[in-house]
């Protein structure tokens, strides 16, 4: 027991003098961290004081650079503003010079200005003076004087005149006409080609007469379920070898055409394959017709028109007038409207695209009501076309005033294109019996001496004989021969009946 207590004390003892040493060891190792901390910063002020001192020293080195270039260029500026200041009383010496000059010019200005005004009212004078003097001297005022010279050198040259005037009339309407004729002769020339065209039927061809027992079918229903679908009437038994598809639907008769065709080559006619044909015949039609519009604008270079309205243009290649193709009959006039437009300096493009455009409305006349003149106005002003290309169709047949150059070039072109021979095409013997029987209608009656009908058949020009036919009576000649020709002929378009009478007086010197 006694020496657990004595370890214990021991223990006690020995953990006392450990602490004591901790801390004198601590103590020691603090002073000597002291001591060095000391010598450190003794060290960093040392070192702090001496680049402090260096940089004094340059900064004072600097302040020194910069004063002295202040100077200079202080001293630069001086010199600079007392060179300005020199240049300047110069300048002022010299301005002070010439104003100087200037008033002195100006003296001598007015004086001269006074001697002019004194000049011309001494020359007045004297001119009032020598008039009055040639008015007491002739017994005439200055204002007679002049009548009767102008009345005199009017009497002298009157006849001169008359006959110049008259000589350049004569001229200027010569060269007018051939001008006129060199265009139209040379625009007829170059696009006289002749046109083709179906009127109011188109012929199917088949192989054999049995397909028409298929076409009619099982009591009338093929034939029945084809004129429903397609719009037309199929005469089956009129032709021999064909059948003929009859409407006056230029379109519905060619998607018809189309659909029976494309019938016959499979065989299974039927009213299913009926309106499935005649549906595809649409959408064919439908692609040729924009391919046909988009050829004719590009070919007549009409260009940034509405898809909708090349695809109305489009329908007028099924379209016929007269038995004229209306697509080919306007890409002519377009053709045609151009050159008589480059001729005359007109606008070649509003002429082309009006000539172009100017039957537009025949697509879709038998549709709407109204002329087909009309309808086309309506149909290019719906689309935004230029109000000059709707002014220049407008009027080729003279339903609206001519309004532009245009106009009447579109007009004319269509004269050209419709009037010549072999454009609208009849049989050659149809036409010389027209133009034979408008020939017989003016013979037959009294005081014609002989007619010929020309451009086409469009105009007869009557000759009647003076002694037999007065003026007056001319006039009620040709209104009675145009009622015999409207209510005895048929034609196309208008016929110009001219009566001429023409009083001749024959006398001989012997």
């Amino acid at each position: 027991m006694l020496s657990i207590k004595f370890a214990l004390a021991l223990a006690a003892m020995a953990g006392v003098v450990g602490i004591a040493l901790g801390y004198v060891l601590r103590l020691l190792l603090t002073l000597g961290k002291k001591g060095t901390v000391e010598l450190e910063i003794k060290q960093l002020l040392l070192g702090a004081k001496e680049e402090a001192q260096k940089i004094t020293e340059e900064a004072e080195k600097k302040a020194v650079s910069i004063t002295e270039e202040a100077r200079k260029e202080e001293k630069e500026k001086q010199s600079h503003f007392k060179q300005t200041e020199d240049r300047l009383i110069k300048k002022e010496e010299l301005l002070d010079r010439r104003q100087g000059d200037i008033d002195s010019e100006a003296g001598r200005l007015k004086e001269r200005e006074q001697e002019l005004e004194a000049l011309t009212e001494q020359a007045n004078r004297k001119n009032t003076q020598t008039l009055a003097e040639l008015e007491r001297v002739s017994k005439l005022s200055a204002e007679d004087a002049r009548k009767e010279l102008l009345t005199r050198i009017e009497r002298e040259s009157e006849e001169d005149l008359l006959v110049r005037i008259k000589k350049l009339e004569l001229e200027g309407v010569e060269k007018l006409e051939q001008k006129a004729k060199d265009i139209l002769a040379t625009s007829i020339q170059r696009l006289a080609s002749s046109t083709a065209s179906e009127t109011m039927a188109t012929a199917v061809s088949i192989p054999s007469e049995d397909i028409k027992g298929k076409i009619i079918g099982k009591e009338g229903r093929n034939i029945r379920a084809f004129e429903r679908a397609a719009g037309v009437e199929l005469i089956v038994d009129d032709t021999p070898g064909a059948i003929v598809v009859s409407s006056f639907d230029p379109v519905r008769r060619q998607i018809a055409r189309i659909a029976l065709e494309n019938l016959i080559l499979d065989g299974r006619i039927q009213p299913v394959k009926i309106e499935e044909m005649v549906e595809k015949s649409r959408e064919t039609i439908g692609k040729i017709i924009k391919e046909k519009g988009e050829q004719a604008a590009y070919e007549c270079g009409v260009f940034n028109l509405d898809p909708r309205l090349i695809a109305i243009l489009g329908r007028l290649y099924f379209r016929t007038s007269y038995g004229q193709n209306v697509l080919q009959h306007s890409t002519e006039m377009a053709h045609i409207a151009g050159m008589i437009a480059q001729e005359l300096g007109a606008d070649v493009a509003i002429a082309r695209a009006g000539a172009l455009l100017h039957d537009i409305g025949k697509a879709v006349d038998h549709e709407v009501q109204g002329t087909h003149v009309e309808i086309g106005r309506r149909i290019l002003q719906k689309f935004g076309v230029d109000e000059r290309i709707v002014k220049a169709m407008q009027s080729h047949h003279e339903e609206y005033p001519y309004e532009t150059i245009e106009s009447i070039i579109v007009q004319t072109a269509d004269a050209i294109s419709g009037g010549r021979p072999g454009a609208r095409r009849d049989s050659v013997e149809n036409y010389i019996k027209r133009l034979q029987d408008l020939e017989a209608i003016a013979n037959s009656f009294e005081g014609v001496e002989k007619s010929y009908a020309i451009q086409a058949g469009r105009e007869i020009r009557v000759f009647v004989t003076p002694d037999k036919v007065a003026d007056i009576e001319a006039r009620n000649l040709a209104r009675e021969i145009a009622l015999r020709v409207e209510n005895e002929l048929k034609y196309p378009g208008e016929i110009r009946v001219n009566v001429i009478r023409e009083l001749r007086v024959l006398e001989y010197a012997r």
